[in-house]
């Protein structure tokens, strides 16, 4: 399997599909890269190279216990581009994920950079401080980690329903799909997992957004219980210049899966934009 080796010697694990201009995908929390299932395929058929990778801590690669902090997590995607000379790529960043793609741009320029795509993304913050009022408040996400720490499947299992917008009726995924991604949770380290909570709800994005200097989609559901939409991709498309954002009507925050076929169509467009 190929991996990339970081800064600090973190060994990542990543794929590497097809010819053409890159999209690099970067993966949500607490997934790994093989969440692109539909997107990866179908973009990689229509004449790109597609990669992506586990982020530390995730999936295939490393399970270091320290370094879950988005400098760190920008310079690992940094290790990836400049390993693989990777040039005129276009990011795209589901979830935590956007917030790689926010820190990689403020932190390291544009200069390898093509496009965005920020995908029900946590950008530009999450977290309810008394400068950002509409935040959501950090006793969720202290609630998360507790039931994390006190019985990890059974917080993924739970989650996951919120995820996928599952009613008590009906759900927009299903129940294989849910279990699927459910192990690919679990195949993250303990640890990642919850520090990367502590990462994605803490860290304030604000000051990356003046990073995008390259032309950038944002699609969100609007009916997104993970990451509320008001919060992030209409802040986010607020704080972007000639950003354009795509609202998903009734979408959760799984739209990878829940649509499928409509997202990825709408990234195909963006790149051929």
């Amino acid at each position: 399997m190929p991996f990339i080796a970081t800064q600090d010697g973190t060994q990542l694990f990543y794929k590497d599909w097809g010819s053409g201009s890159p999209v690099v995908f970067i993966h949500g929390w607490p997934l790994d890269a093989d969440m692109w299932e539909y997107q990866m395929p179908a973009v990689t058929e229509a004449g790109h190279r597609t990669i992506a990778y586990d982020r530390r801590g995730f999936g295939r690669s490393d399970q270091p216990w320290t370094s879950y902090d988005y400098d760190t997590f920008a310079d690992d995607l940094k290790a990836l581009l400049e390993g693989l000379d990777l040039r005129e790529v276009t990011l795209v960043g589901f979830s935590m994920g956007g917030g790689e793609v926010a820190r990689y741009l403020a932190r390291h320029g544009s200069d390898r950079i093509a496009r965005a795509v920020l995908v029900s993304a946590v950008t530009p913050m999450m977290l309810k401080t008394p400068d950002h009022p509409d935040g959501v408040d950090a006793g969720v996400f202290e609630q998360m980690i507790d039931g994390l720490k006190a019985d990890r499947p059974h917080f993924l299992a739970n989650f996951s329903k919120t995820f996928f917008g599952a009613g008590l009726f009906s759900s927009p995924a299903s129940t294989d799909l849910m279990e699927w991604t459910g192990h690919l949770a679990m195949r993250a380290s303990p640890r990642a997992t919850v520090e990367c909570v502590r990462a994605f709800a803490a860290t304030d994005f604000r000051p990356d957004m003046a990073g995008f200097t390259v032309p950038t989609l944002i699609i969100h559901g609007d009916a997104d219980q993970t990451v509320p939409i008001d919060v992030s991709g209409r802040a986010a498309a607020a704080a972007i210049p000639q950003a354009r954002l795509i609202e998903y009507e009734g979408g959760s925050h799984a739209l990878p899966f829940t649509h499928a076929e409509r997202l990825t169509g709408d990234i195909l467009a963006f790149l051929k934009g």
